[in-house]
């Protein structure tokens, strides 16, 4: 996606070799516009999956899925990293480990908002090393669900969660692939 590129390019920030802030458009700063064509990509593309459901972890994959389920026209769902007072005690569980906050965390889903007949879109900002759209896959699996795609707005391509999530036999559409991050500069795969 072109003009996803281009503005990783101009608000992108290179903290290192391995991380890419994109706080002005993606995370702390939503650019709603280019959500709306994010949405519209993953839309497109999996078009012809049988999508009932889309499925996010929070908070950052939030505007892309939603945006996603908005053109695919089915609801839009979000795991949390923090047990509230109102999720069931049977509610589905997995655990996580956050590659930029370098901690485990906990996901929750309610049980009944994913049923068998569901097939399963997952959404997710990132993917560096594939624990959080490897975590969503096993809350999927736990409803008895079906996955039929993960969409990442951002892939690290250096970085293993591609292989991850290739070898367990997902289909994975990224919409910018990251070959590398050095110097202060980006450069895409393709």
């Amino acid at each position: 996606m072109d003009e996803l590129k281009e503005r990783i390019r101009k608000d992108g920030t290179v903290i290192n070799s391995e991380i890419l802030k994109v706080d002005r458009f993606l995370n702390h700063q939503i650019d709603p516009q280019l959500m709306k064509k994010i949405g519209k990509a993953f839309a497109k593309h999996f078009q012809n999956a049988g999508i009932t459901k889309v499925l996010t972890i929070e908070s950052s994959g939030i505007a892309p899925a939603l945006m996603t389920g908005l053109e695919m026209n089915v609801p839009v769902l979000f795991a949390r990293k923090k047990k509230s007072l109102t999720i069931n005690e049977d509610s589905l569980t997995t655990d996580v480990y956050s590659f930029t906050k370098k901690v485990h965390n906990t996901i929750f889903l309610e049980k009944d908002t994913i049923i068998k007949e569901d097939h399963v879109l997952i959404i997710d900002d990132f993917l560096a090393n594939g624990e959080a759209a490897l975590g969503l896959t096993r809350l999927v699996d736990l409803a008895g669900a079906a996955v039929s795609g993960i969409g990442i707005v951002i892939e690290k391509s250096f970085q293993q969660g591609r292989g991850r999530l290739d070898r367990a036999g997902y289909a994975v559409y990224s919409l910018a692939r990251i070959a590398s991050l050095n110097d202060h500069h980006v450069q895409f795969l393709d």
